[in-house]
């Protein structure tokens, strides 16, 4: 984890990226919906409904990631950080319920004859694959600096509509290839997107499901805030430590032990230098409580 992750990945970036996602998807959902119905392919149509939900998307993304910034109050003394996991929640919910959608429309169109493709179809899926690959590296990068499980999901989102754009491409390929009988190729491309979708949503409500039931972060989160109270002079030893992730902060509770014969003054400062120690090497530790307690000669084993 960078120690500088907080600073150089703010939360307003989080939401301009999400505003330029929402404006992006808007565009290529109206592009791939004419051109699916007017070149005759219902993986583009499969496709478009994607932009769509990858447009409710980014709406909902920005929506939490508003919220999440908003600083501690009465009401909710901890913050609002949550927000940002219920927002990837849902943004995971619609991936699965429009991977649904998807299957059962490209079941129905493969049991059903029809025409193929037009060839012009490939150049428009071959730009939607490029920007949205764009976009998703860009969003993903911002989401793994910053920690933000609503980002990744809609980095996700949009990885997810770049898999189910290529594979359209391969199917109508397969299918102009292959000529008469090769038709359902097309919608075989859509299926498989579905499962893509479907997959990827899966992943991604795994990964808000955890933050919202207050998982612990990844192991080297806590061996860097277990190591900072270690090395602060005074301290002897450390009997708990629990961390929790509210959106983008984490939230540290930790037991340190000291020399008993410390006064309560001198005690009180010590807890305060193990707090800045803590967030001097994790910015993102928003709240930390120090328990302080004697460490007993005993206890050495």
């Amino acid at each position: 984890m960078s120690s500088d992750t907080a600073s150089r990945f703010p939360v307003p970036q989080s939401q301009r990226l999400a505003q330029l996602g929402l404006v992006i998807n808007a565009g290529l959902a109206v592009i791939k919906l004419l051109a699916g119905l007017l070149g005759n392919s219902y993986a583009l149509v499969a496709d478009a409904v994607e932009s769509s939900t990858d447009m409710i998307g980014s709406l909902v993304v920005w929506s939490g990631l508003r919220i999440a910034s908003r600083d501690p109050d009465e009401l909710y003394p901890f913050g609002y950080g949550r927000a940002e996991a219920l927002a990837a929640a849902t943004v995971s919910a619609i991936m699965l319920g429009a991977a649904t959608g998807i299957a059962i429309e490209a079941i129905a169109e493969i049991r059903t004859p029809h025409h193929a493709p037009a060839w012009w179809t490939l150049l428009v899926l071959a730009m939607v694959i490029v920007v949205k690959e764009l976009l998703a590296k860009r969003v993903m990068a911002v989401g793994k600096a910053s920690g933000s499980v609503a980002v990744a999901a809609d980095a996700g989102h949009h990885r997810a509509d770049a898999i189910s754009s290529g594979a359209a491409f391969i199917g109508i390929t397969i299918a102009l290839i292959g000529g008469p009988g090769w038709e359902p190729a097309d919608d075989w491309a859509a299926l498989v997107a579905a499962g893509v979708i479907s997959v990827n949503g899966g992943l991604l409500l795994r990964t808000a499901l955890r933050d919202l039931m207050d998982r612990a972060p990844e192991p080297t989160v806590l061996a860097i805030v277990s190591d900072a109270a270690l090395t602060t002079p005074g301290v002897r030893a450390i009997e708990k430590l629990k961390i929790r992730k509210s959106g983008t902060a984490f939230y540290v509770e930790i037991h340190v032990q000291a020399d008993p014969a410390l006064s309560l003054h001198d005690a009180h400062i010590l807890s305060g230098m193990v707090k800045t120690a803590i967030r001097q090497r994790v910015p993102a530790a928003m709240g930390v409580l120090i328990h302080m307690e004697p460490f007993e000669p005993a206890e050495e084993s």
